[in-house]
């Protein structure tokens, strides 16, 4: 399928499907959407503790470099996770304006190393984070009581509503440690239903500029 690079209302960039009409991130605000879904809701639930993170759909590797700037300011310890079916191209990688959007030039060599990193490999990107790519489907996944938290960052339920059943989340649920978490974007009716139908507690927290709500869900 066809794919563009675009810029989103923050400023940063994103890559399109045509066929889909469908982003990689938000258009109202990559950035934005990452810093308030993932992090403000997610990875500052675990503050001054090492966190074990699996990401799904790695894609342009902006959810982990938020991570990792944001572990490093905290001193925080990170094992991240990253699974992602059908990788961007180096060129695509370049297009991307994170580093610039951020601030991040002196972390500009890492962003690069998190694309260029061997898939299935565990790489240290820094003293406090570690990272694996695993090049996988979704629903290979087959972790067990690994993960403290998910970002659940699939291509949305309209064109991919496969990546929201009942299986994926049950999978999720079965990865996640007692009192792990798991972060979305999403707050469709379904998706809630399927959440709770493996044992999510779920909760919807206003959403990111230009969605009004989102899930936050939570293994007892």
């Amino acid at each position: 399928m066809k794919r563009e690079i675009i810029q989103t209302l923050d400023g940063s960039t994103t890559i399109r499907i045509e066929e889909w009409d469908e982003c990689y991130h938000s258009k109202h605000g990559a950035i934005q959407e990452a810093q308030h879904v993932f992090i403000k809701n997610g990875l500052s639930l675990f503050q001054n503790k090492a966190v074990s993170i699996l990401e799904i759909g790695f894609g342009t590797g902006l959810n982990a470099f938020i991570t990792l700037l944001e572990a490093k300011k905290m001193n925080q310890s990170i094992d991240y996770v990253g699974v992602e079916a059908y990788p961007i191209s180096p060129d695509e990688v370049l297009c991307m304006n994170y580093v610039t959007e951020l601030n991040a030039a002196q972390e500009s060599d890492i962003f690069i190393a998190m694309h260029q990193s061997v898939w299935g490999e565990k790489i240290a990107l820094s003293n406090d984070f570690l990272l694996t790519k695993r090049k996988q489907f979704f629903e290979e996944i087959d972790d067990n009581n690994t993960f403290d938290l998910i970002y659940f960052d699939a291509f949305g339920y309209r064109v991919q509503p496969e990546l929201w059943s009942t299986d994926i989340f049950k999978r999720m649920h079965t990865a996640l440690k007692r009192n792990g978490v798991l972060v979305t974007y999403a707050a469709r009716g379904v998706v809630k239903r399927s959440m709770l139908e493996v044992g999510f507690t779920v909760e919807k927290l206003a959403g990111p500029p230009g969605k009004r709500e989102m899930f936050r869900a939570t293994k007892k």
